[in-house]
């Protein structure tokens, strides 16, 4: 059985869309932890938009690098209704997310990582379906933005399974349904 693992870069006061502003954090240790949750991986889930984005960057990059290599290699599942033509090594999952996705959860092997795709792990809480929530909180406060947890989220409980932090000043909570 697969885990769906959620890596979400944030700032301290709740911020996670456009994270360009992560760029002073990364370092040699940020690296490592990304290269890590990567190789557990067997594939990535993302949303339409971050997949876009992803799509037009990765290829393009030179594969000597491992990171770079894996990313583009490594099956993507798609989680859109307005994706026609889907290539970088990518399935689109285009109707009923929720059966689907707890299907590719049932099947054996590694992990499905989801990068990003603020409104896809909005759904995946929704739903039950993440099993661990990694929190990268960035020491910096942006003061507006869009936050992953708005008004009207779901209430949920969860459990802190581990933390990792970095010289940087970033840390990761690492999160776990909470078992009631």
């Amino acid at each position: 059985m697969s885990k769906v693992v959620v890596v979400m870069y944030m700032s301290m006061d709740g911020v996670v869309e456009n994270p360009a502003w992560t760029g002073p954090f990364w370092n040699d240790e940020h690296a490592k932890y990304q290269h890590g949750q990567l190789a557990e991986s067997r594939a990535l889930l993302l949303g339409r938009r971050t997949y876009e984005e992803f799509a037009a960057s990765w290829p393009h990059r030179d594969e000597s690098d491992a990171f770079t290599a894996r990313m583009n290699r490594i099956p993507k599942y798609v989680v859109s209704r307005t994706l026609e033509a889907p290539a970088w090594n990518s399935i689109v999952v285009d109707d009923a997310f929720a059966e689907r996705i707890a299907e590719l959860k049932a099947e054996p092997g590694r992990d499905l990582l989801v990068y990003g795709s603020i409104d896809l792990v909005g759904y995946l809480l929704e739903q039950a379906l993440v099993d661990e929530l990694k929190l990268f909180i960035h020491p910096l406060v942006l003061g507006s933005g869009r936050r992953l947890f708005d008004d009207g989220a779901v209430p949920s409980a969860w459990t802190l399974a581990g933390t990792q932090s970095f010289s940087s000043g970033a840390a990761v909570l690492d999160f776990r349904p909470a078992t009631v």
